[in-house]
């Protein structure tokens, strides 16, 4: 009697896994995980999996979490619950269902997993990615839970086969890790010290995807202006930043997340030098009290920030500015809460994300149980600070009214397909009339248009006024005229579950 793929003891024998096999990805949390299910879908691919017509459907559903999002733990075991009366019903079939879990989460409960939800099949961690192959070989042969995980990197994520949802862009991790001790973060105990690649590698890597037709690239890092120090002695990412403005056919450059104490002024010149750097920057504040930042062990203060946004203005007067707030921080006071809106107020921000402090086990904030604040004051602060925020993005966008930007396209809307979306150069997100024959463009061409009218997350463009045709454009004009999807090469295997709490980025 072994055990069957629900996790309940059966005497049936498991299906046999034959002919091609299909995968799906559901990606949770930032940014960097969207990069690791690419990889692991480049994983999949190579030893002869499929993506998924219908993720409902797939042989195998991956499940990349994170750990730092609120309710993390619910979202995962109640969609393993899910998947539990699946795989029951596929053994009904005579068929089978591979359930992996990775990612920030499985590194941190480990055995837990497979404890909790024993029809896993395997669990790795952040270090481990690679071996998936391996751990899926083992959990085919043994028929039991197959749980992997490292405590120091085994190979950078990067340097794996991957598979883009998107012609045109493309994420490049930089760094892995974190060297901050943020006392609302779990990261840096679950990706490790922050490890860098040598510039010449990256820089490889890019013009290896210009190659593929990318012409859009978002740097990653959990704290991007520290890149470089753990190799020479001193950041190195304002010197990355010049190399990659020397790659042909790289149109724009976009990186997050950075931190405000480690931002130094050679990044900004490479910003306003360098032209293919897009002028937005996502500059976390998280408080504006200096008491709460010190309680949060973050390594600036209020004036330092100030400083950093009037500078960033003065020498990229166009820039677009984001950033990350967290509402209700232990201790926080209506004084502190008022310091925050004060700066939110002074700095105007084009979009930010707003938070509810929640605990995460195993993070020093956690511990301040006597000192947490109560569900309705925190409520009344977040509402009053996303009335604010909303306010000055919905102005942000109305200044672009009656101006001409030139966008990246994405490709046509999801839900109006007369329309089509892009992205300016200050990442605003525009949508415009669709392509008509006498000027076509396609995604990853760069369209010129006047913006006619703004709302408080999105601008409305007039008909394009002009067109600058991109490999990638043409590389979907050619997808498109052989019938397929005109956003992918192939059905995209990633489909992401975003959340609004509290972030990843240690930045």
């Amino acid at each position: 009697m072994g055990r069957d793929r629900a996790g309940v003891a059966s005497t049936a024998a498991v299906p046999a896994r034959t002919g091609p096999r299909t995968y799906a990805i559901r990606t949770f949390g930032c940014q960097m995980n969207e990069h690791d299910s690419q990889r692991a879908a480049g994983l999949l691919e190579a030893v002869g999996y499929r993506p998924a017509d219908d993720p409902l459907r797939a042989d195998l559903v991956l499940l990349n979490t994170c750990a730092v999002r609120e309710n993390a733990d619910e979202r995962l075991y109640g969609t393993l619950g899910h998947l539990r009366a699946v795989k029951a019903a596929r053994l009904e079939e005579g068929r089978d269902l591979t359930i992996v879990v990775g990612g920030c989460l499985a590194q941190k409960d480990g055995d837990r997993v497979a404890e909790r939800a024993p029809w896993v099949d395997v669990v790795y961690g952040t270090h481990n990615l690679g071996r998936l192959p391996e751990l899926l070989a083992r959990a085919d042969a043994d028929h039991l839970p197959v749980v992997e995980l490292l405590e120091t990197l085994e190979v950078f994520p990067s340097a794996l086969p991957s598979r883009r949802g998107v012609r045109h862009h493309a994420w490049v991790a930089i760094s892995v890790g974190c060297d901050n001790a943020c006392t609302f973060c779990i990261v840096p105990a679950l990706r490790g010290p922050e490890r860098s690649r040598p510039v010449a590698e990256i820089v490889a890597e890019v013009r290896a995807l210009v190659a593929e037709d990318v012409v859009e690239v978002t740097l990653l890092g959990q704290n991007v202006n520290s890149y470089g120090r753990d190799l020479g002695g001193r950041p190195l990412f304002a010197d990355l930043l010049r190399a990659l403005g020397d790659v042909e056919g790289l149109h724009r450059v976009r990186f997050t997340s950075p931190h405000p104490h480690d931002f130094t002024p050679d990044v900004l010149d490479a910003m306003a030098a360098v032209p293919n750097v897009m002028p937005h920057l996502h500059l976390p504040l998280q408080s504006g009290s200096d008491r709460v930042l010190r309680d949060m062990r973050r390594s600036y203060r209020r004036g330092r920030y100030l400083d950093l946004v009037a500078r960033t203005r003065e020498l990229i007067p166009e820039a677009a500015l984001t950033t990350d707030v967290i509402v209700g921080f232990p201790g926080e006071t209506e004084e502190d809460f008022l310091a925050t809106l004060a700066v939110v107020e002074e700095v105007r921000f084009d979009q930010a994300f707003t938070f509810r402090y929640s605990p995460r086990p195993g993070t020093a904030a956690a511990e301040m149980v006597d000192r947490f604040v109560p569900d309705d004051v925190v409520a009344d602060r977040y509402a009053r600070l996303d009335a604010r925020v909303r306010d000055h993005s919905r102005a942000a966008h109305e200044r672009l009214v009656g101006t001409d930007r030139e966008l990246l396209v994405e490709g046509p809307s999801r839900t109006d397909p007369t329309r089509w979306s892009g992205r300016t150069p200050g990442n605003h997100l525009v949508h415009l009339p669709a392509p008509e024959p006498a000027l076509p463009f396609h995604p990853g061409d760069l369209v010129t248009a006047r913006i006619a009218s703004a709302a408080t997350s999105y601008a409305l463009a007039d008909a394009a006024r002009a067109v600058t045709r991109t490999r990638a454009g043409r590389a979907a004009e050619r997808d498109a005229a052989a019938g397929r999807p005109p956003t992918a090469p192939t059905p995209a295997p990633t489909f992401v579950a975003p959340s609004r709490r509290l972030p990843l980025a240690a930045g």
